[in-house]
């Protein structure tokens, strides 16, 4: 594009007029013909078609730059905010729980926390101990992560699919001093038990110890009861991030929050309408489950004006909104320590959020081009990242600064896991800016804490692709992971599971498209020359290892598989030709969920997936 270029000229040109004595309405029409005819037209379209959007995001920035400026000077923390909200409203409904009808107030809320905080106090726990939460979305799970926080203790939310190796994997690289979990998980606790340390301390939500529960296990709420619901003495003054977009906006801002253990879009709209909710968060995955069920009475009757969340398709996202009638769709792109986050403020169609083409310096972010298959940053010349160009994939990065909270990185527990994240010498010699889409093993530190989900690190990650106007729009998950029902599935640890289970055969597991479907559904091509292997036999050990979302829709069964000069398993032709079997006279099998065991896959059963007939 030319037009800044362009620009110089004509305002050069219209001094230059105006000092011959010529009429500044001759000036100002020649300066603009010069602009015009320099390419500055372009330009022009891009100001009319974007100042309205561009402003509006501005006025958002500085409104939020001068309530972080006010919180700052104050020395609030999250803990001390929500105080003031409970003296506000005590009797207001805080959390509401779908599934039971249960209630909190914002006092019983207050009270149960604190209670959570002088326990732990009382236990010995110390700012900066580490807690592990292992628990269905439900209040107490609220309760607890505000109670560990108000006694500056830092939560790890643990992934509540996790099972076994990864379990076990992710509670040892928390650091947690400490388990609390769910009556729900006690099976699964007491699966990784020979590998949790003597020294973790286990606690399970409830009162009454349920089937199987370890002994060495403790009751949680008989203790919380016996605990003070009086706030601390010396409350910890350390700041804290984090889920702002969910019960964030309850303890922030006083708002009611109906959470429910487990989606139902049989139930969803319902539950908006007896709640009278006006904001849903979604992830894609709910979008299209919704959309699938038959046409309800309670879908026309909710008062729900804004969904926010990501991962929503541009294919269903319209038809979403016109059948629910929901005005405005919200979705975002970024993490709790992301310092580049974004999101769709005017409603286009499948954007994640824009960069202003006009004031493209006011957030300093910037979308540059990488290697699609390793994640690698590509540089010029001069060492520097190069960004991209309308139309062109990339990774989204952001100038850090500590100075300024919205542009500073914190980093996460594990050293390595941050610089990781960070590069330098991207807009300019020097500097250093954060990696968005580089996926690695999450230690956040702050109010969410640790998002473990996934023993590996790093993990390449999110792909983005800008339009002219500045528009950005998720485009894949590339390297080594991909989505699948909202959830982000290593390859290489899916990989080490078949593996393991066969013998070290080799395996190569990619995401595959399927049509209609949001994300890409899980494929693995398996060395089986003997044409020994049993599908279905395999299917019932990866049902106790991996989370239904990581196995593998797909089966490939193949003599052999190319393999690099470092043999490492080539993947790419496998990919392409996917699941279609007129592209391979290999024996392909597809994951029939109602059936529950693989089925042979032929024609007519290609068939009918793309068609959906056969759900995933």
């Amino acid at each position: 594009m030319r037009a800044p270029g362009a620009s110089w000229v004509s305002v050069a040109s219209l001094v230059l007029l105006w000092l011959l004595g010529l009429p500044w309405t001759w000036s100002a029409a020649a300066a603009l013909g010069v602009y015009v005819g320099g390419g500055g037209w372009r330009f022009l379209r891009i100001v009319c078609k974007t100042a309205r959007r561009d402003l509006f995001g501005l006025s958002v920035l500085i409104r939020v730059r001068l309530e972080l400026r006010r919180h700052r000077r104050a020395c609030h923390t999250v803990p001390r905010i929500f105080q003031a909200v409970v003296q506000r409203q005590p009797e207001r409904p805080a959390l509401v729980d779908a599934a039971s009808g249960a209630c909190w107030t914002f006092a019983q809320l207050d009270a149960y926390s604190n209670a959570v905080a002088n326990l732990f106090r009382q236990l010995g726990f110390v700012p900066g101990d580490v807690v592990a939460i292992f628990l269905e979305g439900r209040p107490e799970f609220v309760g607890l992560w505000l109670g560990l926080a108000k006694a500056g203790v830092e939560a790890a939310l643990l992934n509540v699919n996790l099972r076994r190796e990864p379990l076990a994997f992710c509670l040892g690289t928390s650091g947690a001093k400490a388990l609390v979990f769910g009556e729900e998980l006690a099976a699964a606790v007491a699966e990784v038990s020979a590998q949790l340390g003597k020294s973790l301390l286990k606690f399970c939500s409830g009162d009454v110890a349920p089937e199987g529960v370890l002994p060495d296990t403790q009751l949680l709420e008989p203790l919380l009861r016996e605990a003070s619901t009086a706030p601390l003495a010396q409350p910890p003054g350390k700041g804290m991030d984090g889920n702002i977009i969910g019960v964030g906006q309850c303890l922030l801002y006083g708002l009611t929050v109906v959470l429910r253990k487990k989606f139902s879009a049989s139930r969803f709209w319902d539950d908006c309408v007896q709640y009278d909710c006006t904001v849903v968060q979604y992830i894609g995955e709910i979008c299209r489950y919704l959309l699938r069920q038959p046409v309800r009475e309670a879908e026309a009757r909710h008062r729900v004006r804004l969904a926010v969340g990501n991962g929503l398709r541009p294919a269903i996202w319209e038809e979403f909104a016109q059948r629910f009638g929901v005005r405005q769709i919200g979705e975002f792109y970024g993490a709790t320590e992301c310092n580049c986050s974004i999101a769709n403020m005017d409603g286009k169609v499948g954007s994640c959020g824009f960069n202003s083409r006009i004031l493209p310096h006011v957030y300093p972010i910037r979308l540059v081009k990488v290697n699609e298959d390793t994640m690698e940053l590509l540089r010029d010349a001069q060492g520097l990242c190069i960004p991209c160009q309308a139309g062109e994939p990339g990774l989204l990065v952001g100038q850090i600064n500590q100075q300024d909270p919205l542009r500073r990185f914190d980093g996460y527990i594990s050293e390595s896991a941050t610089s990781k994240k960070i590069t330098h010498s991207v807009f300019q010699k020097g500097d250093s800016a954060y990696l968005s889409g580089v996926q690695t093993l999450g230690t956040g530190v702050g109010m969410a804490g640790p998002r473990l989900t996934s023993p590996l690190s790093p993990l390449p990650g999110d792909v983005l692709v800008m339009d002219e106007l500045g528009y950005m729009y998720f485009r894949d998950r590339g390297g080594d992971t991909f989505r699948w029902r909202g959830e982000n599935v290593s390859t290489t640890e899916v990989e080490g599971v078949l593996s393991r289970l066969l013998g070290q055969t080799d395996v190569a597991v990619y995401g595959v498209a399927v049509p209609g479907v949001e994300g890409k559904a899980g494929m693995a091509a398996i060395v089986d020359p003997h044409g020994q292997l049993s599908p279905n036999a395999l299917y019932q050990e990866l049902q106790k290892v991996l989370a239904p979302y990581a196995r593998p829709i797909f089966l490939r069964l193949l003599p052999q598989v190319d393999t690099t000069g470092t043999f490492k398993i080539q993947k790419t032709r496998l990919q392409r030709e996917g699941f279609d079997p007129r592209q391979t006279s290999d024996r392909l099998f597809f994951l029939d969920l109602k059936q529950g065991h693989y089925l042979p896959l032929d024609q007519g059963v290609y068939t009918h997936i793309c068609s959906g007939a056969f759900a995933l």
